[in-house]
């Protein structure tokens, strides 16, 4: 069976339930991990399971989810717009079902306070005192981190979802659909390998967003400051901190993704409401 095309307005609508659906099941897991990355000196987590088990004891199960609010709202349209816009890339730059392999890929609170802003207060806070220019701090560390992914991950996961898989026809026709199974794990295991390759980035990038310094904790004025102090006062391997927990956290978000484009959540909503 060939693969079946897919309008624009369902592609978007499959990458924007694959973020929702997503983001939800592994927040918690995110949460750890931005922890984990903001620690300077003391040490107040051991890992992710230790992470977990203070939030849950110091603000109760749904302390897991603070902030999933403003990351559900950045991430559904953001899911939505990049994988849809790699489907047609990828389409438009494909030639006889092939593709090469230039063209294959196209704010959270620190631990200690009890008691957190919540995501309103903090934006007008930065609107307040750094202006417009406050809203994007670290946007330049986000580009750097968000581009190399999508150049790792999307050639990754169509070479692993072409794997075994029978042509079609006669030569140059599309090759047929993987089956489910297939899709979510070639999903999982490109998104992991991505995350683990840019984690660096996303620790300057967490580093650079936080708003409330602790006691001894260095402020940075840029990426390449960031980079210079975490590596004198802090050594390489702080360049992996919340390696893991990204790991767990992108593997099974872009898995589900390609879960929801393969069981084809958007058109049978078009169909619907058609």
């Amino acid at each position: 069976m060939a693969e079946k095309k897919v309008s624009l307005p369902a592609k978007l609508i499959n990458g924007g339930v694959a973020g929702l659906v997503g983001v939800t099941c592994v927040f918690p897991i995110d949460l750890a991990k931005t922890r984990l990355q903001n620690q300077q000196g003391v040490q107040v987590y051991k890992g992710m399971l230790d992470c977990l088990a203070k939030t849950v004891r110091s603000e109760g199960y749904f302390g897991c989810y603070r902030g999933a609010a403003v990351n559900l709202t950045l991430v559904t349209p953001e899911k939505a717009i990049k994988l849809a816009a790699n489907d047609v890339f990828r389409q438009k730059l494909s030639k006889d079902g092939h593709l090469p392999l230039w063209g294959g890929g196209t704010g959270r609170a620190r631990p200690t306070p009890p008691r957190r802003p919540s995501a309103t207060g903090i934006t007008v806070e930065l609107l307040r005192t750094r202006g417009l220019a406050g809203l994007y701090r670290g946007a330049g560390a986000t580009l750097m981190r968000d581009v190399p992914f999508s150049m790792i991950y999307f050639p990754l996961f169509a070479n692993l979802n072409a794997l075994g898989r029978e042509t079609a026809g006669s030569q140059g026709d599309l090759q047929a659909q993987a089956p489910f199974w297939q899709s979510f794990l070639a999903g999982c295991t490109a998104g992991s390998v991505a995350a683990v390759a840019v984690t660096p980035l996303d620790v300057i990038k967490t580093r650079l967003q936080t708003l409330q310094k602790g006691e001894g904790e260095d402020t940075y004025r840029g990426i390449i400051d960031c980079t210079g102090r975490i590596m004198r006062r802090e050594g390489p391997s702080a360049f992996l901190k919340g390696a893991t927990c990204r790991a767990l956290v992108i593997a099974p978000l872009f898995g589900i993704a390609q879960g929801v484009y393969f069981l084809g959540v958007g058109e049978m909503m078009l169909d619907l409401l058609g």
